[in-house]
């Protein structure tokens, strides 16, 4: 990029200044209204190949370090944030069928799902509550966040892997492969009893 107009240059500072990722239309206010999607793509551009990137997720930008050089920067001692089993499969139904309430979760993990295991991902910042279903009882219905997004390195729910791809990966064993085959079922489609109690988180 040599020789950058004002409105790029404007476009990286508005960039580096934010404290959290910001949409496009969040920085065409900043800067009075202009069409700033070009001056983004110029700008991931220029970057690609640095040792700092920009990157879009869903709809929002921010500079991050590059994926091969994290571990230089990454700190001797790290937050540890491993996910119970139960949690996890929650997470990816959540993912791959967002919005989706308790009911729907439950009914294809066929177990039912313990009130913490929710509140471990919504603290983790990568499920939120989306609304609320209308239907008789107007159950809570849950989605992932744009921190979820940036945590798994996806541009968009689009990017999240197939069965057929998990399968090649040896990440299924036979029972992750039947849930996996669950997770393409519409949400409330599985057959699968409930069990009587709770999962703990």
């Amino acid at each position: 990029m040599s020789a950058p107009d004002d409105l790029v240059r404007a476009v990286e500072a508005a960039l580096f200044a934010a404290e959290a990722p910001i949409s496009a239309e969040e920085i065409s206010l900043h800067l009075g209204g202009a069409k700033v999607s070009d001056a983004l793509e110029e700008l991931a551009s220029h970057y690609a190949g640095r040792g700092v990137q920009l990157v879009r997720r869903g709809k929002l930008w921010h500079f991050q370090t590059a994926p091969d050089l994290a571990h230089l920067l990454r700190r001797e001692r790290e937050e540890s944030r491993r996910l119970s089993r139960a949690a996890t499969e929650v997470l990816a139904i959540v993912a791959y069928h967002e919005p989706v309430s308790r009911a729907e979760i439950e009914a294809i993990r066929g177990v039912q799902t313990a009130k913490g295991t929710l509140d471990v991902l919504m603290e983790a910042g990568w499920v939120r509550i989306a609304g609320r279903r209308e239907v008789p009882g107007r159950p809570v219905i849950y989605a992932t966040t744009p921190e979820f997004l940036t945590h798994f390195g996806l541009e968009s729910r689009r990017d999240l892997p197939g069965i057929d791809e998990l399968r090649a990966a040896g990440l299924l064993d036979p029972v992750e492969d039947a849930l996996a085959e669950a997770l393409q079922e519409p949400a409330g489609e599985s057959d699968a009893p409930l069990a009587s109690g709770d999962e703990s988180a």
